[in-house]
């Protein structure tokens, strides 16, 4: 059941509220997923190969909307994904990536450590990545 101070399991762990997500959504989550990885494994190969050079424009764009709309769907399930584990490292993975495109940081070693921490936290056990953090 949904509550307003978050969900507690048997280990008195507070987690995120959830709300009703038709099933259609949750299919379209899918094929979106699925089109997100495309883009992200350009602009990660575009990172560690020289050839490629910067990220070819349209696989960022693919990337970027498609990370947009996934967020959404999100939100639609866990209404507090903003203060779990998974939006935190959501978040600072879309700085890290920031960073290192746009030069402040080196960008080979950031954007490797910004796919591996959105591994960690999108793979993590639910009981970890729906945690309230605050």
């Amino acid at each position: 059941m949904a509550s307003m101070k978050g969900n507690i399991n048997s280990d008195n762990i507070r987690m995120g509220r959830t709300g009703p997500r038709p099933f259609w959504v949750l299919k379209l989550s899918i094929g979106i997923r699925a089109i997100h990885q495309i883009g992200a494994a350009v602009f990660l190969s575009s990172f560690l190969l020289s050839e490629i050079g910067r990220p070819p424009p349209p696989y960022v764009l693919l990337a970027t909307t498609s990370g947009i709309a996934l967020l959404l769907v999100e939100a639609m399930r866990h209404r507090q994904f903003y203060r779990e584990l998974s939006g935190l490292t959501t978040f600072i993975k879309l700085i890290m990536i920031g960073l290192a495109y746009h030069g402040f940081l080196p960008g080979t070693l950031t954007i490797v450590a910004a796919f591996i921490l959105a591994s960690i936290g999108s793979h993590a056990p639910k009981l970890y990545r729906h945690r309230l953090l605050f």
